[in-house]
């Protein structure tokens, strides 16, 4: 392996962890095997810290690969709690607002679910990584100021109705997607559609491009694998 002049690893994100804690994490051993105090490392395609799954992590000069592989497209299965909203749309902040579900039926939501596919105009969350002004949207959203963020065109090839428990008012969904889609803000605008509204209560990453997550390494096994590879340090 030669992690220097670059190469393309494959991980399972765990649940909680910044994306830049996988990164930190994996630098760290990869800079302790070679004998480095610095490595290039990056990842392609951020996780929330609450969703786990396919994370594409890139070495030494494959870090220059980073755009390319963030534009692969994007496979992921979310389990949305109806009835309720957050601010930030998932479950790292409190519920906020309550709406009624009593209309709400499997064939509403199979229809609504249709409506999403194709090209379509997204907002992305206010709690997100876009940039305003130089600024991170999360960092105002945190200091309470006011963002405005504007609609994104994004393309969704795929929505798939997996599971629909009417007694907790939970569905999941699978979802294909192209690279900029929020599964959060999504949840939010498909609660909108619904005329109530939703939020993210688990988030999976299923695939990256051909990349599936049963196939990508656990972050806590990586120390073992590194130390069976035959390492080329230039």
């Amino acid at each position: 392996m030669d992690f220097i002049n670059g190469e393309i690893l494959y991980f399972d994100k765990p649940l909680t962890w910044t994306s830049f804690n996988v990164v930190n994490k994996i630098r760290g051993h990869l800079c302790r095997r070679l004998g480095m105090r610095k490595l290039k490392v990056g990842h392609a395609g951020t996780l929330d810290p609450l969703a786990t799954g396919v994370m594409v992590i890139c070495t030494g000069h494959a870090t220059k690969r980073i755009e390319e592989l963030q534009a692969h497209v994007k496979e992921y299965v979310a389990t949305l709690q109806l009835g309720a909203t957050t601010p930030c749309f998932d479950l790292e902040k409190p519920i906020d607002q309550t709406y009624p579900t009593e209309h709400i039926t499997e064939p509403l939501l199979r229809e609504v679910l249709t409506r999403f596919l194709g090209r379509i105009e997204q907002v992305p969350p206010v709690f997100s990584a876009c940039k305003i002004d130089g600024h991170r949207a999360y960092d105002l959203a945190r200091k309470g100021k006011e963002v405005e963020l504007k609609p994104k065109v994004l393309v969704i090839d795929e929505m798939e109705l997996l599971d629909f428990n009417l007694e907790k008012m939970q569905t999941t969904i699978r979802v294909v997607c192209s690279k900029g889609t929020y599964i959060r803000a999504l949840a939010r605008d498909i609660g909108l559609a619904l005329n109530s509204g939703a939020h993210l209560i688990a988030l999976r990453r299923t695939r990256v491009g051909d990349v599936r997550v049963e196939n990508c390494m656990k972050v806590e096994d990586f120390p073992a694998w590194l130390e069976k590879q035959e390492i080329v340090n230039n």
